[in-house]
Formats: C-alpha cells, structure tokens, sequence
C-alpha cells in the first residue's frame, strides 16, 4: 500500500554533485523522521542523513558540510542534495520514512525502505 521510490542517481566525476530524490506514495496518514542511508560493496548499511518532522537534521561525520537533506511535506518527497562528492560516497542509496498508513484493515506504523539508487564517483 506504501511505496517509495527513489531517484537522481547516476555517475558524477570526483567533485561533482547530484541530488536524489525520494517519492512516498500510498494511503499515508502522516510521515515521522525521514532518512537517507546508503551501502557499499562489501559494507553494512550507514546512515547518511536524517529529517523529523520538525526539528534538527542530523549527518553522518563523514558527510557534513558537502551533503544537505530536506523535505516536501507536502509532496511526501525526501532529498538529499550532494555536493564535492567524493569517490568514498559510491554506494547505493536508500531512504527510509517512518510513517503511519492506513488499509482496509486499520491505520498503522512502520518503517518503509526504497529500493535504492546507485551513486558512483569515478574520474
């Protein structure tokens, strides 16, 4: 009933940007925190970036000051805008929104993931 789709990546030289994008679709009641996470080759899953509903981002060490992550409520859409990318940040990129849904059934809660997007920084 909740889909999101993510989109924006692709290949970008070392020091240029892209900017993903993530589309929440479904029967949502309201959308809580909101986040970016992303996997590399041979690596557990980290997390990126993430926006609540209202409040403070938080970032990854590793990706403060170069990425910035913000929202369109009224769009159910989550970015990620990436700047002075670096060859470390290829990975797949997922986002992830904890939400409240309803069916048939009810309304509840629970954690959506997309189905990534790959970001590869090469020369």
């Amino acid at each position: 009933q909740v889909q999101l789709v993510e989109s924006g990546g692709g290949l970008v030289q070392p020091g240029g940007s892209l900017r993903l994008s993530c589309a929440a679709s479904g029967t949502i009641f309201s959308i809580n925190a909101m986040g970016w996470y992303r996997q590399a080759p041979g690596k557990e899953r980290e997390l990126v970036a993430t926006i609540p509903s209202g409040g403070s981002t938080t970032y990854a060490d590793s990706v403060k000051g170069r990425f910035t992550i913000s929202r369109d409520n009224a769009k159910n859409t989550l970015y990620l805008q990436m700047n002075s990318l670096k060859p470390e940040d290829t990975a797949v990129y997922y986002c992830n929104a904890d939400l409240r849904y309803c069916s048939g059934y009810g309304c509840y809660r629970d954690h959506f993931w997309g189905q990534g997007t790959q970001v590869t920084v090469s020369s």
